[in-house]
């Protein structure tokens, strides 16, 4: 019988106990594994009841840390539609950081850009009726953040929150709606008859309107067919390749104040977030809730864990 020498039984030992220690972390959904893979891929139920800062949990320990100490949550931004709007969500969010805690800080952000060209066919694809090319791509955006490990999903924009539930459930974690923190405003400020502008779909169909009337209890009025078809066309043909024109301005400045003078609207919801750019409170006489600015402010307070 041979007799194993001390020095290599050690050496051994050390070997056996570096393969549990690697092998352990994986079998349990450890550093190996994405966190959206261990997590499961229907959104909790404070996200479903319109709670999603309740429901995002760090994913990872630490990521970022404010002044004072508090875990900061990572924003998770589907952004590039477009990118013009993106790039206000990027600075926004990070100048709300700086101005809090001071010139050092910024937000933490995980962002995925979808390439709008491709898109931009998928959306007319939508408007045909076939759907299901602009959600794969959605879906894909959403699980690209909740394997990134990002705690919660901001969508810039607000035509595309319409697949909120889809993305949700691909990313495994929640989606701040951008018509929550839209319609929270709204309600505080007092108004309770808004107009709203936005692209055909979100002036058209239910996912906005009916959200900001049966949770908010607001009233909501939208520009008639002629001119829904020219701020759609605007925003297609011009916000979303960073042309702003005066001629433009004018015209949807005029639409709102028919707005306030023949329907009653006592503000306005800026519900693409491309609008803010052209139009500002300065050129109209009633309140301008502007959609970018609130979401992003809503995301700040999400990773601060204040909402």
């Amino acid at each position: 019988m041979k007799t194993v020498r001390p020095g290599v039984a050690r050496v051994a030992l050390v070997m056996i106990m570096l393969c549990i220690a690697v092998a352990m972390p994986l079998a349990l959904g450890g550093c190996g594994t994405p966190a959206s893979s261990a997590a499961s891929a229907q959104p909790s139920a404070a996200a479903a009841s319109g709670e999603p800062c309740a429901a995002a949990a760090s994913a990872s320990p630490a990521a970022a840390t404010a002044p004072d100490g508090t875990p900061m949550k990572t924003i998770g931004v589907i952004g590039g539609v477009s990118w013009v709007s993106s790039e206000q969500y990027y600075r926004q969010m990070n100048e709300a950081m700086r101005d809090r805690f001071g010139p050092n800080y910024s937000a933490p952000i995980l962002m995925y850009s979808i390439p709008f060209g491709e898109f931009a066919k998928q959306e007319k694809q939508a408007a045909e009726g076939d759907w299901a090319p602009l959600r794969a791509t959605m879906a894909d955006a959403g699980r690209r953040l909740g394997e990134g490990r990002a705690d919660f999903i901001v969508i810039a924009s607000n035509t595309m929150n319409s697949t909120a539930d889809l993305v949700e459930q691909a990313a495994g974690i929640p989606v701040l709606r951008i018509q929550d923190a839209v319609g929270a405003a709204v309600k505080a400020s007092g108004v309770r008859k808004v107009a709203l502008l936005g692209t055909a779909y979100t002036m058209e169909e239910g996912f906005y309107r009916d959200r900001l009337e049966q949770k908010y209890g607001l009233e909501v009025v939208t520009p008639d067919e002629a001119e829904r078809d020219y701020i759609n066309r605007i925003i297609f043909d011009e916000l979303c390749a960073g042309r702003f024109t005066d001629a433009a301005r004018r015209r949807y400045v005029g639409i709102i104040e028919r707005l306030v003078r023949e329907e009653g609207a006592q503000g306005v919801i800026l519900g693409c977030t491309e609008i803010p750019l052209l139009v500002k409170q300065k050129d109209v006489s009633v309140p301008v809730f502007d959609s970018t600015a609130l979401h992003t402010a809503a995301a700040v307070k999400c990773s601060l864990s204040e909402e």
